[in-house]
C-alpha cells in the first residue's frame, strides 16, 4: 500500500534539493488531453539533473510514495495521471532539456529526457542531419515520454518506432540507482539490454533522464502527393506499387477518410483540400529522395502507373515545399478536428497490413449492429496502424452515448484480436488500457511482465497502476 506525500516528506526533500526544483502545481498536471482522467492532487518536483532525480526516487522508495513521471503531458491513455485519494510525487522532466552532445559524423545525439521533440529535430537539422520521429504533438511532447511509450508517428514505415531510434539510455531505477548507459555504440552484446526494457515501459520500471539518439542524413530532396483511391484495398495495392518503384524512399503513407475532412469542415481547424469534391478515401504519400531522383517526377510516374491499374482516380503532386507542408497540414489537423467533435471511443490499433481492408469492412458492420455512429478511420497504412475512432451522429454529443462506450470499445478490440492485431499500436497502455492488456495479452508475457515489475520495483512506486495493475 502506498502512502501520500506528507509535510515531513516535503520538508525532507526541501532540505536535499534546490528551491528551483519545486514548481507550482497547476491544473495542467492533473488531467490528460481527452478529459477522461483527472488526479485529485500531487506534489510537483522538477529536477534539473539525474542526481536530483535519484534523490527524489530514493526518498519515495523509503517513504513508499508513488511517483508519476511527467513529460509533455500528451499521453492519450492516462499514463501521466494518477486518480485516487493518495497524493503522489509528480516528477516532471521539464527542466532537463539540454542537448548534451551531437556527433554528426557518427549520426548520434545525446539529449535529456525533457527536450521537446521539435527542439531535438531542430538540433539535428542544424548539423545537417534528421531525427525522423514526427508526431502531431511534437511541439510539446518530450523525448523521454516518446521513449517511455515507444511512440510511432508518421515515419515508422521508413525509420521505425522510437525504440529503433535509440542507442542508449540514462535512467533512474526504482531504488534510486542510476543506470549510466548512454552508449553511442551500434554493437554491444554485453548481456541484457536494459534500454529495451525501459523503452515502452511508460515509467513503470524507472525514469528515463537522457538518451543517445540515432540521426540520419537528410534526404537530398523531398516531395509529397495526395492521391484519391477507390477504397482501402486500392490504397494497399498503391502502397505495394510505391514500394516496388521507390523502395526505402517512401517515408510515409497515410490513409485518410472523408469523415476526417468532414469534421474539419464542420468544426475546424480550417484547411484547404485540393479537390473539387471531398473524396471518400485518399492517401498522403511522402518521399525523401536520394541524389538523382526528382520527387515530383517519381510521384508522377507512380500516379500514372496507378491510374493504369485502376487504383487512383485523381491526385495532386506538391510543386513546392509550401505545398507539401499544406498537404501535411490536412493530415495533422485531423486529430484536432476529432477532439473538437468529441469521440465516443477512440482506438489506436494495428492489424497485419494485408488485412486492413477486411478489418475496416467488418468493424463497420459490427458497429452498425450496435447503433448509428460516425466513424473516422485514418492513420499509418504503411505500418498497419489505424486510428479507428467512433463519434456521435451530427447534432448529438459523446455524452449521449456514454452507456455504449464500453460496448463500442469491446467490439473493436475483440475484432482486432481476431485479426491477430494489437489494441495499442503506438499510444501505449497507460491506465486506460490495463484491462485490455489483461484481457487480450498472452498469459506468459503478462506473468513475465509482473515478475520484472516486482523484481525491479517491489514497493510499486513507479507510475503505480500504469501498464500492469497496481499492487494491492
Amino acid at each position: 500500500m502506498l502512502n501520500s506525500v506528507t509535510d515531513g516528506f516535503r520538508a525532507e526533500l526541501a532540505s536535499k534539493l534546490p528551491k528551483a526544483a519545486f514548481r507550482e502545481l497547476t491544473d495542467a498536471y492533473l488531467q490528460e488531453p481527452r478529459g477522461r482522467y483527472r488526479a485529485r492532487d500531487g506534489f510537483l518536483i522538477a529536477p534539473d539533473c539525474v542526481e536530483d532525480v535519484a534523490v527524489v526516487v530514493r526518498a519515495c522508495a523509503e517513504a513508499r510514495v508513488g511517483i508519476v513521471p511527467y513529460g509533455g503531458g500528451t499521453s492519450l491513455v492516462g499514463g501521466q495521471v494518477l486518480e485516487g485519494d493518495v497524493t503522489p510525487v509528480i516528477l516532471s522532466l521539464e527542466r532537463m532539456t539540454k542537448i548534451r552532445e551531437i556527433h554528426p559524423a557518427e549520426n548520434v545525439m545525446v539529449a535529456e529526457a525533457g527536450a521537446i521533440l521539435a527542439n531535438v529535430q531542430e538540433a539535428a537539422d542544424d548539423v545537417g542531419r534528421v531525427f525522423p520521429l514526427s508526431l502531431a504533438s511534437e511541439g510539446s511532447a518530450r523525448i523521454g515520454g516518446n521513449l517511455s511509450t515507444n511512440a510511432g508517428g508518421v515515419n515508422v514505415l521508413r525509420y521505425g518506432n522510437t525504440r529503433d531510434l535509440c542507442l542508449g539510455l540514462e535512467a533512474v531505477l526504482p531504488d534510486g540507482s542510476i543506470l549510466r548507459g548512454l552508449s553511442r555504440l551500434k554493437k554491444d552484446n554485453t548481456g541484457y539490454d536494459l534500454r529495451h526494457l525501459l523503452i515502452g515501459a511508460e515509467g513503470s520500471l524507472g525514469i528515463i533522464t537522457a538518451a543517445s539518439l540515432k540521426l540520419f542524413p537528410k534526404p537530398v530532396d523531398e516531395g509529397a502527393a495526395l492521391m484519391v483511391v477507390r477504397d482501402p484495398r486500392s490504397a494497399l495495392e498503391l502502397l505495394s506499387l510505391a514500394g516496388e518503384q521507390l523502395g526505402h524512399q517512401v517515408s510515409a503513407f497515410e490513409l485518410i477518410n472523408h469523415m476526417g475532412l468532414d469534421f474539419l469542415a464542420e468544426v475546424g481547424p480550417e484547411v484547404r483540400v485540393p479537390f473539387d469534391q471531398t473524396p471518400e478515401w485518399m492517401v498522403l504519400i511522402d518521399l525523401g529522395c536520394v541524389a538523382g531522383v526528382n520527387p515530383a517526377g517519381a510521384l508522377e510516374r507512380l500516379f500514372e502507373a496507378a491510374v493504369e491499374r485502376g487504383l487512383v482516380s485523381d491526385g495532386v503532386i506538391a510543386q513546392s515545399g509550401a505545398q507539401r507542408a499544406a498537404f501535411w497540414a490536412i493530415r495533422e489537423s485531423i486529430p484536432e478536428g476529432n477532439k473538437r467533435i468529441g469521440s465516443i471511443s477512440s482506438h489506436d490499433i494495428s492489424v497485419p497490413v494485408g488485412r486492413i481492408p477486411e478489418f475496416i469492412e467488418q468493424a463497420g458492420v459490427a458497429l452498425a449492429g450496435l447503433g448509428e455512429f460516425r466513424i473516422n478511420c485514418f492513420g499509418h497504412l504503411g505500418d498497419g496502424n489505424l486510428h479507428y475512432n467512433v463519434f456521435p451522429v451530427f447534432g448529438r454529443s459523446r455524452d449521449d452515448y456514454e452507456s455504449l462506450r464500453g460496448d463500442v470499445k469491446r467490439i473493436v478490440h475483440d475484432l482486432v484480436a481476431e485479426f491477430d492485431g494489437s489494441f495499442s499500436a503506438e499510444h501505449g497502455v497507460g491506465r486506460m488500457k490495463v484491462g485490455d492488456l489483461q484481457r487480450y495479452g498472452d498469459p506468459t508475457k503478462l506473468a513475465a511482465m509482473r515478475a520484472i515489475k516486482e523484481a525491479l520495483d517491489p514497493v510499486g512506486i513507479m507510475n503505480p497502476g500504469a501498464v500492469v495493475p497496481a499492487q494491492k
